[in-house]
């Protein structure tokens, strides 16, 4: 670990123009280091993360909205695969009926790891959006053998404060990963005669109690009213039916696109 006053001179002296070699000689601070500190990635305890045998990172505040979104797609449909060298391999699948969520997710990948690749692999009907580091375990310490929703999945101290920070952010991450917006219809007769009547509402469903709690605490954080179904498939149904907090979501999330 760095103090504070060597971080900052080798910022200084990063963004005057000095390559990160010079910079190295000058601070004695590594070269991947300082790459992660140029990426707005920065060490946020003294554990050391066995897997890169570096500190453990997270997002600065700068990034830490786009990390919220990322994080709420990452739970509903993204995993961690270990590539050759120690790297793995971060995946999100993006149904193909919306290009907008694509190119959210590979924005917020690229908020996070500005000099990281991105790719996309068509599979059919999604595409993975994908990119490649040492320090996505970090990241996203959720990532364990097994599926989401066998297997224990809390928040670390450092996701919980950004998540708190950030929680619509977090909440249009879950929604654009198992969620939708969709509208529902019934027919009243009224004065003799049938008419028809629409009315929207939130739907997200899964199968991780862990994952619908940490889902239903973060609308509770801003207010959003919410029922829990259970649905004939083992998986549950997060409902948002009620005006006031249907405006909100569309305020704040809106429909995929």
């Amino acid at each position: 670990m760095y103090d504070l006053e060597i971080r900052r001179r080798a910022l200084s002296l990063v963004s005057t123009g000095h390559s990160l070699n010079s910079v190295s000689k000058i601070t004695g601070v590594s070269r991947s280091t300082l790459r992660d500190w140029r990426s707005g990635v920065e060490p946020v305890g003294p554990r050391a993360c066995a897997r890169c045998e570096s500190p453990a990172r997270t997002p600065r505040p700068a990034t830490a909205y786009a990390y919220a979104y990322l994080l709420g797609l990452y739970l509903g449909d993204g995993c961690l695969s270990a590539q050759p060298r120690g790297v793995y391999a971060l995946r999100i699948a993006c149904a193909d009926a919306w290009p907008g969520l694509i190119e959210s997710c590979e924005a917020a990948i690229r908020a996070i790891h500005p000099d990281n690749a991105v790719c996309r692999v068509r599979r059919g009907g999604c595409t993975m959006v994908t990119s490649t580091s040492k320090h996505w375990p970090c990241l996203f310490p959720q990532h364990a053998a097994g599926k989401k929703h066998e297997r224990r999945i809390a928040l670390e101290p450092w996701q919980r404060e950004i998540v708190d920070a950030h929680p619509w952010e977090f909440i249009r991450g879950l929604i654009h990963s198992d969620g939708c917006r969709i509208t529902n219809w019934t027919e009243k007769v009224i004065g003799g005669e049938l008419k028809r009547y629409e009315y929207p509402r939130f739907f997200f469903t899964n199968k991780s109690v862990d994952i619908l709690k940490l889902f239903g605490d973060a609308l509770d954080s801003v207010g959003v009213e919410w029922k829990l179904a259970r649905r004939s498939n083992g998986a549950y149904n997060v409902s948002v039916a009620r005006r006031a907090s249907v405006a909100l979501m569309d305020l704040h999330v809106g429909p995929k696109y």
